[in-house]
């Protein structure tokens, strides 16, 4: 094999290019576009090396860009003509294909030449139903065989034995209608355009299918058979060069991808938690889908995608903003002005963390792009070129100042207008059960939480106290149980045991899981040493056996929560009324207030481990 370095260099300059646009077009995933270039560098350099398909995962939450950027990707290589999209599915009404070698062999994937397939979705592609029985699989099943080495097997066969016994009969019919004189030899018919298409599908023939159809019968009766006698039609497709990229959601990995509709949880939050995903846990969650020997199929490449951040949402909204700024001046001559408070009530009404870009999208069209046409209108009419925008919070309104005129438009923000319809009864309940929370969050872990909130985008009022990852020992069992049920109980103390609300309904949920967990699973309890969750175990032990344990010890923590609460009823209460105030509270802010009161609490970035030192443990150990 000759290497032509001229060539080789053109396409590394390809892919910088490449990478430097891709970096341009998305936000916030430039590590995965340079570890998505590091690996398809060999297939895009060296394909001739190749002697199976380059396989690379992408797996992240909706609406990170994993489709859109390996179709940017393709269209930039200029591979359109070599690239083809799969959704697989166990589901027989989403697709007439059975076959993964029936969709290339309709988009001409038959010969050994570089191309790119993507299989996205692949999550409804399981094999596993939830309890970890197998799924019948009738479709498809020839994803695996292409994993696994790239060479799939012909299945057309008998479809090209069917072809060749229709032309052979089709011969002779029109042999005995040209002996009767019912046609004449110069109109006998040729082969039709969809025969071609087939033929040269079931053979892997480079001929051009206009030249396949002006063959006679004769013709393609010869060119069958005599591929048939060389017998490499019956030989496996060789898919080595082929770049196969496999993407999905994988909620198994991404435990917060369930909360779709949380808009006031700090992106950075649901960032540093995404950013702990590792390739095991992607691979853990496969498990959970497919079966072992398959899930080593997908390979070892996983490029895991972590959620937004603050940051990289604000950077879209500017983007969003700057390109309408742009398209405004070339269509119409005229500048727009965009003060940051119309960034930020995009933000706070458009980003859901969980949901990645698409609704940052629909909110730039719902709060500018749909209002900014009637401040065009009066622009073009008085013939100004100028127009500034901003949006007074207090008025709730969007104003435009057109030269001397001023625009108002009476706007509040979807999410806004939500936040702001939960009652200040509501609010002061809700302040007082998470500053329960909180308060015993820091007495017993001396870190102050990530976010407090008790204003959130909810039609039924609810808040929340935002910890840290907390490493599970006996000792944090015991005070997780406690902050949970620190909440309902603050707020008996504060408005007495009669007035107490319901909201405490999930927290004891909780709680009383890792009451169980601490008897029955982990055996922290010296009274009970076996395991009592064995759902299948053939000798199940009844669990009302420990029930009396779990509640004595709920109970205890209960009674220890009430007195810490009480100890600092003060700072309980400086807290609640604070945060009713403010409805959102930063860990400064409560740092603040701790700190008159003489708590000791640090503040630690979004995804610290709260865990023992047990290397220094280790250490000072006899």
């Amino acid at each position: 094999m000759v290497i032509d370095k001229i060539e080789i260099q053109k396409r590394k300059n390809t892919l910088e290019a490449c990478k430097t646009f891709l970096k341009k077009e998305f936000i916030g995933i430039d590590d995965i576009i340079d570890s998505l270039m590091e690996y398809i560098q060999v297939w895009y350099l060296l394909p001739e090396i190749l002697n199976r398909p380059v396989i690379v995962n992408l797996w992240g939450m909706t609406g990170v860009g994993k489709t859109d950027l390996v179709r940017k990707m393709v269209k930039f290589l200029n591979f359109q003509d070599r690239f083809v999209e799969i959704e697989l599915s166990n589901s027989d009404e989403t697709t007439f294909n059975k076959n993964v070698v029936d969709i290339f062999q309709r988009n001409d994937f038959n010969d050994e030449k570089p191309s790119i397939v993507l299989f996205d979705e692949i999550q409804r592609f399981n094999t596993l139903d939830p309890n970890g029985g197998p799924v019948p699989q009738t479709k498809f099943t020839d994803f695996w065989e292409l994993l696994s080495d790239g060479r799939l097997s012909r299945r057309e066969r008998d479809d090209l034995d069917h072809f060749l016994y229709s032309f052979i009969f089709r011969k002779k019919d029109n042999e005995k209608r040209i002996k009767s004189g019912e046609i004449g030899v110069e109109e006998r018919p040729k082969v039709n355009i969809w025969e071609a298409r087939d033929l040269k599908r079931y053979l892997g023939i480079e001929t051009d299918i206009d030249n396949l159809a002006e063959m006679t019968e004769d013709d393609m009766i010869n060119l069958i058979l005599k591929t048939q006698q060389e017998k490499k039609i019956y030989e496996p497709v060789n898919y080595s060069k082929m770049l196969i990229i496999i993407s999905g959601n994988l909620d198994e990995a991404f435990q917060m991808a369930g909360q779709t509709s949380e808009a006031d949880v700090d992106a950075n939050i649901f960032h540093a938690f995404t950013k702990k995903i590792t390739m095991v846990d992607i691979k853990n969650a496969l498990s959970r889908k497919f079966r072992p020997e398959q899930v080593a199929r997908f390979g070892n490449i996983h490029l895991i995608y972590t959620s937004l951040k603050t940051e990289d949402f604000e950077k879209l909204i500017q983007r969003e903003i700057d390109r309408l700024v742009t398209e405004t001046k070339k269509q119409f001559g005229i500048t727009l002005q965009i003060n940051q408070k119309i960034n930020a009530l995009i933000y706070r009404n458009g980003v859901f963390p969980v949901q990645g870009v698409r609704p940052v999208f629909s909110s730039v069209v719902d709060i500018l792009d749909a209002n900014l046409s009637k401040f065009l209108f009066e622009a073009i009419i008085n013939d100004e070129k100028n127009i500034d925008i901003d949006y007074n919070e207090n008025d709730k309104k969007i104003i435009g100042k057109v030269g001397t005129k001023t625009v108002e438009i009476p706007y509040l923000g979807r999410i806004d207008q939500i936040r702001q319809s939960n009652s200040d009864d509501e609010v002061a309940n809700i302040s007082v059960h998470e500053s329960g929370h909180a308060v015993l969050y820091m007495l017993l872990t001396s870190y102050v939480p990530l976010q407090l909130k008790s204003k959130v985008a909810s039609s039924y009022a609810a808040g929340f106290t935002f910890p840290h990852q907390i490493h599970d020992t006996k000792k944090n069992l015991r005070n997780r149980i406690k902050i949970f049920l620190a909440g309902g109980i603050a707020e008996e103390i504060i408005f007495g045991e009669d007035q107490a609300s319901v909201g405490r309904s999930h927290d004891r949920e909780q709680a009383t899981i890792l009451a169980a967990d601490y008897i029955r699973r982990y055996g922290f309890d010296e009274n009970f040493q076996a395991t009592y969750s064995l759902e299948e175990y053939p000798h199940r032990i009844q669990h009302n056996i420990t029930d009396k344990e779990i509640e004595t010890l709920m109970r205890s923590l209960a009674e220890e929560t009430r007195d810490d609460l009480l100890k600092e009823k003060a700072l309980l209460k400086d807290l609640s009324q604070d945060l009713r105030k403010k409805g959102t509270m930063t860990p400064e802010e409560i740092l603040t207030i701790a700190k008159k009161h003489g708590i000791k609490a640090e503040i630690k970035e979004e995804g610290h481990l709260l865990i023992d030192p047990y290397a220094d443990m280790l250490k000072k150990s006899v």
